[in-house]
């Protein structure tokens, strides 16, 4: 049967050869149909391509398999399409333009894909556009087409894409200097809430999709006004200059979610509708849901500046069909979670206090797990690809996380820096030597990435010291950082109240009704010597029925060092442990600021300096 002709969306190709259309083809069904038109293809047969990871988010996801069909012509008549490898396609030679039409299924609601329904339509550049090679430095246009369905008459358009033919906020047209900008500006559709405030002079717009009732966008304007002025002035005390005409924050709320992804001038979030702050409250506090959120904006926008522009020289260029390694993402991840909290106290949102409130978490979070005394944070970066990204019920036992260690490492660096310098260089000095000699004019064809050896000479010349040491201990090696050492020349009380006369199992349940199924059994604990393992339910304790509510009530009843009979199922199996409980290893880290002395000798303190 003879296939009717590909329709065009757009009646010519642009000047410059590389033209996209993209439509809802099917709410209910959440299929997206993309046009590519080519107008000078490859004499040999073009190779075209979808990207196998997206930047910032390091996994192989193989957008690929979501292409439901894909067919090509030119000047009318049907041209083959030669599948080269799971993610590639080679279009047959032809004469004239060529022109591919395919459909992407999209239900991934994340921000890393794409997503549509009745409710809205979200996609980033690497689910739906191919790549044509050999002509990714060329303009490129897209146009994005507004639905036919009734529910969508109301829909708007959310992206920082350079607009072309459409008026900000309207379906059209728009353009991208080549195809990696192309895929660094996501786009939201739909009926979303919209609010712009400025800072330093830069538009930036709030997008918030899904019901939020009493949604309070003056106090998040206000809020993250002060966020985004304070991290501009950090990069550019003298110029207060923005690396971006315009920024948006593009914000799914859900029911229970939580995530991000930076981009080089707007960042795709995912939220709870419950941290997002509401006017029926008539409350000034931040709250802790409201607290995650503005610290995950925080930590977003602080990566305009870091991973953005200053990039590790793995990631300069990208190779989006294959993993791209480097062992510095304690660095572009770890020292940006260091920030992103620093930043709301420098903001003035949150008091010294809370800082180490929060603070004293991501230390616990990180002695929790054993996995830090056999994984270092550059082993940890370097094999994001298989491990951070693919945790199983191991993990804790396992890995670090550079996020949250090298968040750690960062504070050490930053008191470590100090005190050699007796507080006249920081970690400050640092990042902004960084965004000056890598960052600044990365987009400007004048920058390039990082290597690790740069990094380290850069720390030796900040600290005029040599640090090599520090990075062999706390980055190369798995050393945990002595913060009580570090922190005490500087008025800060670091105590662990560990409860170790709690008995415990020394396991984490996981969320499966009423059941208590383990998670995750963590080694040399209580459970694992007894035998239990990852995927067991609890059945009883000394006879005594289990829930998932209830097992720290029932072990409650008993002392450290008790013998008690445990019953699991393992599947379908039903096993008895005889255990020795022991006593709660779960760290108690707390950070307290004492009082000044009358007459300062040490060096200055780090909070908000």
């Amino acid at each position: 049967m003879k296939k009717a002709p590909i329709k065009k969306s757009i009646a010519k190709a642009p000047a410059a050869g590389i033209l996209y259309s993209i439509a809802a083809l099917d709410l209910a069904g959440h299929m997206f149909k993309v046009t590519l038109t080519v107008k000078s293809p490859a004499a040999i047969g073009q190779v075209l391509s979808l990207p196998a990871w997206i930047p910032g988010s390091y996994m192989i996801r193989e957008f690929s398999r979501n292409i439901v069909s894909i067919r090509a012509e030119s000047e009318g008549k049907a041209v083959a399409l030669a599948k080269l490898d799971k993610h590639s396609w080679q279009a047959a030679p032809c004469k004239g333009a060529l022109t591919l039409e395919y459909d992407v299924y999209a239900w991934d609601l994340s921000v890393r894909a794409a997503h549509l329904d009745q409710n809205h339509g979200f996609f980033n550049g690497t689910s739906v556009f191919l790549r044509v090679l050999g002509q990714e430095a060329e303009p490129h246009e897209v146009h994005i087409v507004q639905p036919k369905d009734a529910a969508c008459k109301t829909w708007r358009v959310a992206t920082t894409l350079p607009e072309l033919k459409a008026k900000r906020y309207g379906f059209g047209s728009y353009q991208a200097a080549n195809y990696d900008e192309l895929i660094d500006h996501p786009v939201e559709m739909g009926d979303f809430a919209l609010a712009t405030f400025t800072a330093y002079g830069v538009p930036h717009d709030i997008v918030v999709t899904g019901k939020v009732p009493n949604l309070d966008l003056d106090r998040l304007c206000r809020d993250l006004k002060a966020i985004c002025e304070t991290q501009i002035a950090f990069f550019e005390p003298k110029t207060k200059k923005a690396p971006m005409d315009r920024y948006v924050f593009m914000t799914m709320a859900v029911g229970d979610g939580y995530g991000g992804l930076e981009h080089r001038a707007s960042t795709a979030l995912i939220c709870a509708r419950a941290d997002l702050p509401t006017t029926a409250s008539g409350s000034t506090e931040i709250g802790e849901g409201y607290l995650k959120f503005l610290g995950l904006c925080s930590h977003e926008y602080f990566h305009t500046w870091s991973v953005q522009r200053i990039k590790p020289a793995a990631f300069a260029p990208y190779n989006l069909q294959a993993e791209s390694y480097s062992p510095l993402l304690w660095l572009f991840e770890g020292f940006t979670s260091y920030y992103d909290d620093l930043m709301l106290v420098r903001a003035g949102l949150i008091d010294e206090a809370a800082y180490f409130k929060l603070l004293g978490k991501t230390v616990n979070s990180v002695l929790r797990g054993s996995g830090r005394t056999k994984q270092s944070v550059a082993d940890s970066s370097f094999d994001a690809w298989g491990k951070y990204y693919r945790q199983d019920e191991n993990a804790p036992n396992a890995i670090v996380s550079y996020y949250t260690k090298g968040s750690l490492i960062a504070l050490a660096f930053d008191l470590t820096i100090r005190t050699k310098t007796h507080g006249e260089q920081s970690l400050d000095d640092v990042m902004q030597a960084l965004w000056q000699r890598y960052g600044r004019d990365f987009y400007k064809g004048k920058g390039r990435g990082v290597t690790p050896a740069e990094v380290e000479a850069l720390f030796d010349e900040i600290s005029g010291a040599r640090m090599k040491p520090f990075f062999e201990r706390y980055i190369r090696g798995t050393d945990d950082v002595p913060l009580a050492r570090l922190l005490a020349p500087f008025g800060v009380k670091y105590s662990d109240a560990r409860k170790a006369e709690k008995p415990s199992l020394d396991v984490n349940l996981g969320r499966d009704g009423n059941d208590a199924r383990l998670a995750q059994v963590h080694q040399g604990g209580a459970a694992h010597v007894a035998g239990l393992s990852a995927g067991d339910v609890l059945v009883a304790v000394d006879g005594l029925r289990v829930t998932g509510t209830n097992l720290d009530t029932l072990l409650g009843r008993y002392a450290v060092g008790a013998r008690v009979a445990i019953h699991a199922f393992r599947r379908d199996e039903l096993m008895t442990f005889a255990t020795v409980l022991q006593g709660d290893r779960i760290p108690g880290v707390s950070l307290a600021l004492l009082p000044a002395p009358k007459k300062a000798t040490g060096p200055k303190r780090p909070s908000a300096a």
